[in-house]
């Protein structure tokens, strides 16, 4: 039997990714969500920054890190400065401050570029999972468990599923770069 639902539940997924993605972005506000994706070498392993000091947001254009292990501070330090972030570290100690600098014209055109090559990658998966569930469907009428019927009615619901998790990321994009356009 074809389930709509497995394939609603991968296309969830996909949006989950975007929207971590997406919060990661730097905006003008600091935001500890900003180093997500920053994975740092530590213990002959890849970690994120959450797991080997702790972030806090003590003013909006601030991120502070208290970094548990000193030997790890100059390797969040080379992460950060490798990412594309644009943040410049300032050690204290076991404390790496970032300041979150004002967001100029070029930068926020090139955030608006890498904001929507976000959501087009999003919009990828989700159309791949529209082409798997197609190809079980015709699997299944192949295989005779389901009529010609079936079959159109199975693909209109997995069409508009997909529809409306393209849409769900359109939106999400415009409303990001509308929050980097705010001054």
């Amino acid at each position: 039997m074809f389930d709509e639902k497995s394939y609603s539940l991968k296309m969830d997924k996909a949006i989950e990714v975007f929207l971590k993605e997406l919060s990661s972005l730097r905006t003008g506000r600091a935001n500890a969500a900003m180093l997500d994706l920053i994975k740092v070498d530590v213990y002959g392993q890849q970690m994120p920054i959450n797991q080997v000091g702790s972030i806090t947001t003590p003013e909006s254009r601030m991120i502070n890190i208290q970094v548990w292990d000193t030997n790890n501070v100059p390797l969040i330090d080379a992460a950060i400065k490798k990412s594309d972030l644009g943040l410049n570290p300032q050690i204290d100690g076991q404390l790496i401050r970032l300041p979150v600098p004002e967001l100029n014209e070029e930068r926020r055109t090139e955030l608006k570029k890498i904001i929507k090559s976000v959501g087009e990658k999003c919009k990828v998966s989700i159309r791949n999972i529209r082409r798997e569930a197609n190809e079980d469907v015709k699997k299944l009428l192949k295989s005779k468990d389901i009529g010609e019927d079936e079959e159109k009615t199975h693909e209109k619901k997995v069409q508009t599923i997909t529809d409306n998790h393209i849409k769900l990321v359109d939106e999400k994009v415009l409303l990001k770069e509308k929050e980097i356009m705010i001054i």
